[in-house]
């Protein structure tokens, strides 16, 4: 498994797990079959609800906790009347206590909503007493995210984002490597929109090394140095989309790629006031 160095030196594989819109119940099946088919890196956060089950997989599996990557992310936290630096600490024991674990290997801020700046100066803490290896954020846009490393002591080591063939972010990409932050993508797939299994770009390419598109989407994401996270409940897909190493896309390839970017989200815009109130709306512990 190839790895990336984050900006505090830990070290994270660029192809993982994740188990988001994954039902608690199918979760633990799930992850203990990413777990078997090799995967180190997993990814969850406390708004998916499944935090308990993939603490289980992991238990299950007997793998040496060193030998896992594990991610999780903290909610929007409500506290006009309190401290939003004690719910934060209180929202990530909360999550160790459903992992099973006695510290995570990356704690990401999952939306840039909020007293987020409150909630960077807890996570600060826990990096420093090293229940947390690495701390990041998600969602977030550059000028938000230069902003925050601006005015903190530590910058964020990742910053999850959805990134896809039809919205690649290769600008958002560069000024991240030269913040020293690592991108990583949520929705790899795109959900299957804008027909994604059956582009023909795609389909040509992938036809072309005897591989399917998923397998080529993540491949053009690890070839450009992106961090990964594919889900699946079918055991043959998880492994196979594990299966991404063994060919390499020529630049040419990559550049018909590229020719596919829309340069827009396929789901919500973080900066659009409806959809800022409906998830600052949302409530989780």
């Amino acid at each position: 498994m190839q790895n990336v160095t984050l900006n505090n030196g830990v070290q994270m594989p660029i192809l993982g797990f994740g188990v988001y819109q994954i039902p608690d119940v199918e979760t633990q099946a799930a992850v203990e079959a990413a777990l078997a088919a090799g995967y180190r890196l997993l990814d969850t956060a406390a708004a998916y609800g499944n935090e308990q089950a993939v603490g289980a997989a992991i238990k299950a599996s007997g793998i040496a906790r060193e030998d896992l990557f594990v991610t999780t992310k903290l909610w929007i936290q409500h506290a006009p009347a309190g401290s939003v630096e004690e719910d934060t600490r209180l929202s990530f024991e909360n999550s160790l206590r459903r992992l099973g674990l006695d510290y995570v290997d990356l704690y990401l801020i999952h939306q840039p909503l909020g007293d987020y700046y409150s909630e960077w100066r807890a996570m600060q803490k826990l990096n420093t007493a090293g229940l947390a290896r690495a701390i990041g954020v998600s969602n977030f846009h550059p000028d938000r995210l230069v902003d925050l490393i601006d005015h903190n002591e530590i910058a964020p080591a990742v910053n999850q984002i959805e990134t896809h063939p039809f919205h690649q972010r290769a600008d958002d990409q560069a000024l991240m490597v030269g913040r020293g932050v690592q991108i990583e993508s949520w929705g790899p797939f795109a959900e299957g929109r804008n027909g994604l299994f059956t582009n023909p770009i795609l389909s040509q390419i992938a036809d072309a090394h005897g591989k399917s598109v998923a397998q080529v989407v993540l491949r053009w994401l690890t070839q450009r140095s992106v961090v990964v996270i594919p889900k699946s409940v079918r055991p043959d897909r998880i492994a196979q989309n594990f299966d991404v190493f063994d060919f390499t896309l020529t630049e040419e390839e990559m550049g018909r790629i590229a020719t596919l970017d829309t340069g827009a989200s396929l789901f919500f815009d973080h900066r659009d006031p409806a959809m800022v109130s409906w998830l600052g709306g949302r409530r989780n512990s």
